[in-house]
């Protein structure tokens, strides 16, 4: 039927021309962002997974953080254990050399001297380890603690090492000299004492640190398999969406043509009345 109200052609070439442009609209705004799936209109179900899993990666940047500033806690005081074992070491050799019977009183006091500026320096290294507030040898705290999982439930835990003087691991006394013989002679296996208990304490920051240091590895990959899991799910493929853009365009201005024939076809009914 030749009709000037209904133009049935005109509307269906309408009707894909739309169609066309909201698929150009989608593959334009997919160039733009790089996203197949950039909100939850394009797939709901697909981007509240992508949602979750960003949520995880989130949690594991906090890991990882938490993780690095335990290290960091862990080499400082690692660190500053070293700097008293090579003061141990010197204090023995002080504490050696005062012990022979038969050095006058100016050298013994000189070494004594020595001996006290070396001890008085494990204070002043056991008040300076630390990082972020936390001093792990100096017994202001007992243990530091990692996140080791995103949603916070699992935790690393390393023991503090008290390095002060006088304490169960630097068994040499505050007040400790070697400004006579006897004294001397004791104060040589006390500082080896304390030198052999400083250096398994190293090795129980050292072991520490290490399972810091695996954690934070794991949970770096697997942060990043996570990420790559998103972009699967999300990205875009520029490929594709290069050749659906040249597609889409092609049908757009053929949709255009079509309905500029179909507009056109009412005008045959002026023919009749000539």
């Amino acid at each position: 039927m030749l009709s000037i109200n209904t133009n049935n052609g005109a509307m269906i070439a309408l009707q894909y021309l739309n169609q066309t442009n909201s698929q150009l609209a989608q593959v334009q705004q997919a160039i733009s962002t790089g996203l197949k799936v950039s909100n939850a209109k394009d797939d709901g179900a697909t981007y509240a997974i992508a949602q979750n899993m960003r949520g995880d990666v989130a949690g594991y940047s906090a890991v990882n953080d938490s993780l690095n500033r335990g290290m960091s806690t862990l080499d400082v005081a690692m660190s500053a254990g070293q700097s008293i074992s090579d003061l141990l070491i010197q204090m023995k050799s002080k504490a050696i050399a005062a012990s022979d019977s038969s050095l006058d009183t100016a050298s013994r006091a000189a070494l004594n001297e020595d001996f006290t500026a070396l001890r008085d320096q494990i204070t002043s290294i056991v008040q300076n380890a630390s990082f972020n507030g936390t001093n792990l040898i100096d017994g202001s705290t007992t243990q530091i603690t990692a996140l080791a999982s995103s949603d916070g439930a699992h935790k690393i835990t390393v023991s503090a090492e008290k390095m002060s003087l006088s304490g169960s691991i630097v068994t040499v006394a505050i007040a400790g000299n070697v400004s006579t013989q006897s004294a001397a002679s004791t104060m040589i296996s006390t500082v080896e004492t304390s030198l052999n208990n400083v250096n398994s304490a190293l090795a129980k920051l050292s072991s520490g640190s290490a399972k810091f240091s695996i954690q934070a590895g794991f949970v770096q990959k697997l942060s990043d398999t996570l990420t790559a899991g998103i972009g699967n799910l999300v990205d875009a493929n520029m490929a594709t969406e290069s050749a659906m853009l040249t597609s889409l365009q092609t049908k757009q201005q053929l949709g255009v043509q079509a309905l500029s024939i179909a507009n056109s076809a009412p005008q045959i009914a002026l023919s009749l009345f000539r």
